[in-house]
Parts: C-alpha cells; structure tokens; sequence
C-alpha cells in the first residue's frame, strides 16, 4: 500500500501530515494503517516515520471541510511510540501551526498573498482555529525573521487563533466552577491546584508543593524518580476530578495536560542557555505522553495564560500578577520562552470569559512523497 505523505515541523514538534481522503473509513483500520506509518509499537520506530520521541510521533490528517465555517478540517493523532496506541483526545497546538501552510501548499484553498487566513476545524476539541498564513507565489512562505525558543534559526511569522477556546473538552473554563480546588496525592496528602479548559483542559500545581523548583529538566527525570509518577498522578486526578474519565484506567494519554508552576526566576535550557527572570513571567513543566516536555505544549499554554490571568488560580499567584498588564503571558520551559496572547475577563454574572487566545510561531515543510506501507497494516 502507498499513501501520500508530509513530514512538516509545526512549532516546537514535527508530525507526519496526511490527505483525510487517503484514509480508510473504518476506525480500525485507520489506526493500524497510522501504526504502521509511524512504525509503533517499537522504542525506535525503525520501521517507520515516527522519531522515537513524543514531540515527533504525531499525525496530522487534514481534508476539505462541509462545514459553512470552515475551509479544512483537522483531525490530531497522538501515536504511542511503545504503545500501540492512537489518540485522538487532545489537539496539538504546535502541529496546528503547520496545518495551514499545508492546506495552502496541498490546493485545499486558494492562496491569496499577502496573507491567506485559513478557517481550520479541529474534530479532536470540535473547536475552530483561525491560521494567518504568510503566502508568496502561490504557496506558503517558510523564510523570515520570526524566531521560536527550541526551534533552530527563523522563519515566516503564523498566527493561529484558537476561536471560542473555553470548554475545549468540559465545556466550560472552569470545570468544577472553582479557582481553586484540592487534589490529592499517592501519599495521602493534599496540595492547592486549578482545573482549567482552554484550548485544552489542565490541572496545574506548584512546584513548591511537590518539593520542585520549576527549573527541573527532562534528563533531571532520571536523578530523581519522583517527577514524572508525581506529575502523572496529578494529571490522572485532575481527569478525574473534570470527569474526563470515569475511572483511572480510562484516562487519555494525552487529555488533560498537566502543569507544574514556579514563580520567574534565572534558569538553563536543556542547550545550556542562560534565561533570564526578566524575560518570563513564570516557569512551568509539562508532561508529553508520560514523558517531560521538552518544551510546553501550545495548547497547554493556552490553557496556562488564562489560568494565569485568573484572578485567585495558583497559576495566577506565582505570576504575582505581571501578566495582567500586558496580556501576553511569557511562559518559562525547559527550551527556552514561548509567549502567548490572552485576554480574560470578569462576566457580569461572574466567573471569567475568555475572550482571545493566540499564539504566533513557524512552520516548514521538510519532505514529502509516499509512504509505503506493508498491505496486512503491520
């Protein structure tokens, strides 16, 4: 079996992008055609695309839209790189960064320079999104001078709006109604965290509750055992706690985030770069399939600047309100400083709306061609 296919960075990640009119209409078999592209279950995924790392077993299968309100639609698959696992729960900000550039370059709607907007409608959340895509000649402009910490060099500025962002999977943006609730631990104790949905629903916590500092590196997984099952079960609470799952075991891999938050200080890359407090407003840790991220999710930084600009969330507390001037939340990670535009405010009848949600990034890109595919899916 061949199919057609595009390896393209979106952000901070990179996904295999597929033509939704290649795929077969059975669920099943869908997922086992995904597996085999990617080559999981293997560690290495030697006998596929994927990169042996969560940030890049991603796929991205795009197609015309029916909807009035939209020009293609997305479907987001998370694919296990162990695990023979597809899911489909959560979005991924980064990869919608390169969904319009490849509805451009793929003739999915007709390219108007300087800018075209390309209407996106995300299946996974049932949310749209808005992509400013810089257009030159006909296609999508990859070269310019935008910079994204975590991604080598520059290039063309994308813009993607996340459109009535609250209550991506809950409905609404505080799913228990509360700033801030109580979770708790394996250890029998219990810390202050807040549940948030935007763009993607989160629990976030402090650092400082779970003995951390917020400038932990994912090879800092390794010197101390305790991150990662901590973070974990956060996350699988917070689930819970958003009845995104009625049981532990039917947790997504994926969906909620979850957000370990420090107030700004100095701290390294995992290049060795030296950031400085001044350039951030808070620090945070996520996790990517179990793994930590190696930067921050954009989805889940959608979700951490709103939390942010929340009046009472613990999110809000560590940022001692320097985001609220601004708008723009500066989001401290393990790569470098990604920054994020949000606007929140107080609805007469109380509680929050969500008013913007966007994220500026780049795109590019870096082959395509066929996929082969042995014919048993394997």
């Amino acid at each position: 079996m061949v199919i057609r296919a595009a390896i393209i960075r979106g952000g901070t990640s990179k996904g295999v992008f597929l033509r939704a009119g290649d795929m077969p209409s059975d669920p099943g078999a869908r997922d086992r055609l995904i597996l085999s592209i990617m080559g999981s279950p293997d560690p290495r995924q030697i006998d596929g695309l994927g990169g042996a790392d969560p940030l890049t077993s991603k796929v991205s299968i795009v197609g015309p839209s029916s909807r009035p309100d939209a020009d293609v639609d997305y479907t987001m698959a998370y694919v296990g790189v162990e695990a023979g696992v597809v899911d489909y729960e959560g979005n991924c900000g980064n990869i919608s960064q390169a969904v319009g550039p490849f509805a451009v370059d793929e003739g999915l709607i007709a390219a108007v320079e300087p800018t075209t907007a390309v209407r996106i409608f995300n299946t996974n959340t049932r949310k749209r999104m808005v992509a400013e895509v810089p257009v030159r000649d006909g296609r999508a402009l990859t070269e310019g001078d935008f910079a994204v910490r975590g991604v080598p060099g520059s290039g063309a500025r994308i813009v993607v709006g996340f459109v009535d962002a609250a209550g991506s999977k809950t409905g609404r943006l505080l799913p228990t109604g509360n700033v801030v609730d109580r979770v708790r631990l394996e250890n029998g104790e219990t810390i202050e965290a807040s549940l948030v949905d935007a763009a993607a629903p989160a629990i976030f916590v402090r650092a400082a509750d779970l003995g951390l500092t917020g400038r932990e590196l994912p090879a800092d997984c390794g010197n101390d055992p305790r991150i990662l099952p901590v973070m974990q079960w956060i996350r699988i609470r917070g689930a819970l706690m958003m009845n995104l799952a009625s049981t532990a075991a039917d947790v997504s891999p994926a969906v909620p985030k979850v957000g370990v938050v420090a107030e700004a200080g100095d701290f390294h890359t995992i290049r060795g770069d030296k950031i400085a407090a001044s350039e951030c407003d808070l620090l945070a840790r996520t996790l990517a399939l179990g793994v930590m991220h190696q930067a921050y999710a954009v989805t889940g930084g959608i979700c951490l600047s709103a939390a942010a600009l929340i009046d009472g969330t613990v999110v809000h507390g560590v940022t001692r309100g320097r985001a609220k001037r601004s708008g723009t939340v500066r989001v401290g990670h393990p790569s470098g400083v990604s920054s994020f535009v949000v606007q929140v405010e107080k609805a007469d009848a109380g509680g929050f709306v969500l008013r913007k949600a966007a994220v500026a990034g780049t795109a590019r890109r870096i082959m395509d061609g066929r996929v082969y595919v042995p014919s048993d899916g394997r």
